[in-house]
């Protein structure tokens, strides 16, 4: 677990993230503002965790950019820890924030998480 716990401190500034855990599974949670279900992909590939998010930025049409510091995008892969698996993981996005619930199980080599809203 401490690879995991080592990508998290590597992410971006601007994106949080939380590592819990109990005896039957992991729990990551990730702050993507304005992030919904339908703009967040989770999957478990190779003995790793990866993350794909985008969100929407409203314009208004009178304004334009002075600078643009807020990313659009998210593309992360961090690696699973090597008692968890991608098969029954299940993924929620409530209020821009992206949960992730990762069995403690034989690690499986690939699995697709869907996202619900909560």
């Amino acid at each position: 677990m401490s690879a995991l716990r080592d990508a998290l401190q590597e992410l971006p500034d601007a994106v949080f993230a939380d590592l819990l855990e109990s005896d039957e599974a992991y729990l990551l949670v990730v702050d993507l503002p304005g992030a919904t279900a339908e703009t967040v992909d989770a999957h478990v590939e190779g003995g790793r965790i990866v993350i794909e998010a985008r969100r929407e930025k409203g314009l208004p049409v009178e304004f334009e950019y002075v600078e643009e510091e807020r990313s659009m995008f998210l593309d992360v892969e961090l690696p699973l820890p090597p008692d968890a698996s991608g098969t029954g993981a299940e993924g929620t996005v409530d209020n821009g924030v992206l949960e992730l619930r990762l069995p403690k199980q034989t690690a499986d080599p690939s699995a697709t998480i869907p996202i619900d809203e909560a």
